[in-house]
């Protein structure tokens, strides 16, 4: 393990355990250094003890690095390394053997903090076969939503790229607003372009309950939808705070979801674990199909499948209700379907 590579896998382990953000950026802002030297000024460095001089390298950085150029591997690194040889969380393992990718992620085009390449070469290195890309879309100016041409040029990234990763397959995404009439915040001729849609509310979530669900109603009857996202907009715990759920008739919402064909996400993050337990319960007793995505905002953040695979296992969700077990062509198939209901 190279001094590089070392203080990579460092921030992806710690992504993948929801440390503070300031940590994981340390060990990443370090390795950007390091990847950018000479290897002649590398190694003198190293041998000098003078990596602290660089801007970026802290002294347990450093450690790492040096410990990583004299052939061992960091103890830093094998600390972490052993609490990642088990699942996240227990009891989700035959639900997370099922899935063969991931229908929710995010890039630093919007509000992820990796380029579209690392998290690819993340998903590929899991055993993923595809990796929807859903960044924001443009009315959440805070994740620096992507506007129509944005889109655009990043979908002719995400194309070169397919050319060299084949055959995994990145699917080209997007994370929609629903915005407070029930419309999806992006052109409809470009949503009809991509492989994956997810919807999901993330403006105005204590409008009245009535309100909200014409709004989320009206979204999911979109023929663009494939997956309603994070349903109830809580938070439960985490360095944003705590946010209560939003409220509707969640048996309407989830009866246009199982007519219009589109999935409920259990979104993994595990400050959100939405949809409640009492909604998953709902949604699986209605008939509804589900997407377990993890909502990564990092490489190490694409593990928490764990945590979404845990909550299907313990709802016995069973194979054929969730979307992300399909293989890509069958998955692109369904995504591509004509609607089959009608309000």
């Amino acid at each position: 393990m190279d001094p590089v590579s070392a203080l990579e896998r460092v921030a992806y382990l710690l992504e993948r355990e929801l440390a503070e953000t300031h940590r994981v950026k340390a060990f990443r802002k370090a390795a950007r250094r390091l990847a950018a030297l000479p290897p002649a000024e590398l190694d003198r460095r190293i041998a000098d003890g003078t990596l602290t001089d660089l801007a970026d390298v802290g002294p347990r950085t450093a450690a790492v690095a040096t410990e990583a150029a004299g052939g061992a591997t960091p103890g830093y690194v094998a600390d972490l390394e052993a609490r990642a040889a088990f699942p996240l969380v227990p009891g989700g393992e035959t639900v997370r053997s099922w899935l063969r990718g991931d229908l929710h992620s995010h890039s630093d085009w919007s509000d992820g903090g990796s380029p579209i390449r690392e998290m690819a070469e993340v998903a590929i290195a899991a055993g993923h076969e595809y990796l929807a890309l859903t960044d924001h879309s443009p009315r959440l100016t805070v994740a620096r939503g992507l506007s129509a041409e944005r889109l655009r040029e990043q979908l002719e990234v995400v194309a070169a790229l397919n050319a060299e990763l084949a055959p995994f397959r990145i699917l080209t995404g997007i994370e929609v607003d629903i915005l407070e009439d029930g419309r999806l915040d992006q052109d409809e001729d470009l949503l009809a372009e991509l492989d994956v849609v997810v919807a999901s509310v993330h403006s105005k979530l204590r409008m009245a309950s009535e309100d909200m669900t014409r709004r989320m109603v009206t979204a999911v009857a979109n023929p663009h939808v494939d997956v309603l996202g994070h349903c109830t907009g809580r938070l439960i715990t985490g360095g944003r705070g705590t946010r209560p759920e939003s409220t509707f008739d969640a048996e309407l919402v989830f009866e246009a979801c199982r007519r219009f064909d589109v999935a409920v996400e259990i979104n993994s993050r595990p400050e959100r674990r939405d949809p409640p337990t009492r909604l998953l319960e709902l949604a699986h007793e209605m008939g509804c199909l589900f997407a377990i995505g993890t909502d990564a905002h990092a490489p190490g953040q694409l593990d928490f499948l764990d945590h979404g695979c845990a909550r299907a296992q313990a709802e016995g969700v069973t194979r054929e209700r969730i979307v992300n077990t399909l293989p890509a062509d069958e998955l692109l198939t369904w995504t591509a379907r004509a609607p089959t209901g009608s309000l």
